[in-house]
């Protein structure tokens, strides 16, 4: 099962970095590469515990339907989403956020498990995890941009 961690840098509070990532219009706005948009579910605002959404979005080519369930919440500090429906057999996404200094500390986990058994094990060593760590460092990188934005009031 592959686990993919990402660390990002935020020059903004704790709590601007946590609502941003759990914000339904911004995930859009960080994943445009991928034309995900909402289609169940919480369909705007900031997700909560308990909440479903449902995306759809473009992935080698494919148009995929994925939805997640947000199953644990610490504000401001941490909240865990899982696929409850996807293409995957199963993920896990932990977002955790430290303050560091001027800023925040923005941990994203994901595991995840691969559909096809011994087929899902070599896309995952040929393409996958690779694409999976390319699509989380970027959506991170786009939240960065829009908190340090926000943050400094432009």
């Amino acid at each position: 099962m592959p686990v993919i961690e990402h660390q990002q840098f935020i020059r903004a509070p704790i709590e601007v970095c946590f609502d941003l990532a759990r914000n339904v219009e911004i995930h859009t706005q960080t994943t445009s590469n991928t034309m995900e948009r909402v289609i169940g579910g919480v369909t705007e605002g900031l997700l909560e515990e308990g909440d479903t959404v449902t995306w759809e979005a473009v992935h080698f080519g494919l148009k995929q339907r994925l939805t997640a369930k947000v199953t644990y919440m610490e504000k401001p500090n941490e909240f865990v989403d899982i696929m409850v429906k996807g293409a995957f057999h199963s993920f896990v996404h932990t977002h955790q956020f430290l303050e560091k200094g001027e800023g925040t500390i923005m941990i994203d986990k994901f595991q995840y498990k691969s559909p096809l058994g011994p087929i899902g094990v070599l896309a995952d060593m040929l393409f996958l995890e690779r694409y999976m760590r390319k699509f989380i460092v970027s959506r991170a990188e786009a939240l960065r941009n829009i908190a340090e934005k926000v943050d400094l009031g432009n």
